[in-house]
């Protein structure tokens, strides 16, 4: 069942739930950060509607720049803005920053230590139509290994907006990564969110036979997995882990302890994302029988957000086939 201590939004399991594209709740965010703070700026490559981030330009035309289509520079501008005393939150898509300007990023933003926040939207494979010349599926693997970066990955809306609050006001670089397409929303108002702290979003009453991890617009199909799956008499736990780096080591642990089998469930590539990222953690502290819901060493192709989801297997019924797998190696 739903953890009553999330607070969560009580229609989750409804066919008309309610849906927000993710990259909403930063440009809210972002908009409530800057009134707040005046020394909070934005800049943009050029996709401010795209983005969300018109909201800020709008209301603060004199703390916004357009950068154009020049993604290194947007990165450079924004650590020297920083340097000086400025929150900078930059944003493109997520192919582009941290793609194209990973360097700029590693050198001037991670290697100076300076508080610029990268929005990274349209991430993941359900861009769809775009193609795999937009699908962001290596970003989590380039922006946490660098020293420094702090690496947040919402669920939906809501803990965008929270997530982008709570980073405006830490002085660590951060990657906060974006879906387009619209998304269930899970949280409410009154859900816990803390920058390092995974949320425990569902369990129950048996003890867990699988704990599911996952990150982004995937939570949603990992809570109606774990549905399905606590209806034919298998325990389950989810739980949400919505920043990968600082990754919650207790939390994971403490749900391998009890569970004796994981699956990370993330719309990106396996390799260097955050069911690499938990594999770490466990094969260090507690290692278990480990399966992976992402993309397997695969660029992305063209296709609705559906289609390229179930083709990539990451859909509810790939979900569930981990769980039966893990559970048989226990």
């Amino acid at each position: 069942m739903l953890n009553k201590n999330q607070k969560l939004n009580p229609e989750i399991f409804n066919k008309d739930v309610k849906q927000v594209a993710i990259r909403v709740g930063f440009g809210e965010g972002l908009l409530e950060a800057g009134e707040k703070d005046e020394n909070i700026v934005g800049l943009c490559a050029d996709l401010t509607g795209s983005t969300k981030m018109n909201l800020f330009a709008d209301k603060f035309p004199n703390r916004f720049i357009q950068i154009g289509v020049a993604e290194q520079n947007l990165a450079s501008v924004a650590s020297g803005m920083a340097a000086m005393g400025k929150v900078p939150f930059i944003s493109s898509y997520a192919m582009f920053s941290p793609g194209r300007n990973w360097e700029q990023i590693r050198t001037t933003i991670c290697y100076n230590d300076v508080p610029v926040k990268i929005a990274g939207s349209h991430a993941g494979i359900s861009v769809g139509p775009d193609g795999g010349t937009h699908q962001a599926i290596e970003d989590i693997a380039i922006t946490r290994v660098i020293p420094n970066m702090v690496v947040i990955s919402p669920c939906d809306s809501i803990e965008a907006k929270k997530a982008t609050l709570a980073c405006a006001q830490t002085k660590e670089p951060t990657y906060l990564r974006l879906a387009r397409e619209n998304t269930p929303v899970i949280t409410t108002s009154e859900s816990p969110f803390e920058i390092g702290k995974a949320q425990e979003l569902f369990s129950t009453e048996k003890k867990a036979d699988v704990g599911i991890i996952a990150t982004g617009a995937l939570v949603y199909r990992a809570l109606k997995v774990a549905e399905r799956l606590s209806k034919s008499g298998v325990g389950v736990k989810v739980l949400n882990l919505a920043t990968i780096k600082p990754v919650d080591k207790e939390a994971i642990i403490d749900l391998a302890k009890e569970s004796r089998a994981i699956v990370t469930v993330e719309e990106h590539q396996i390799a260097g994302g955050m069911g690499s990222a938990v594999s770490e953690c466990l094969s260090k502290h507690f290692p278990v029988p480990q399966e992976f819901i992402g993309v397997k060493d695969l660029f992305g192709q063209s296709g609705t957000p559906e289609e390229l989801l179930e083709h990539y297997e990451m859909g509810e019924s790939h979900i569930i086939g981990a769980v039966e797998r893990v559970i048989s190696r226990k």
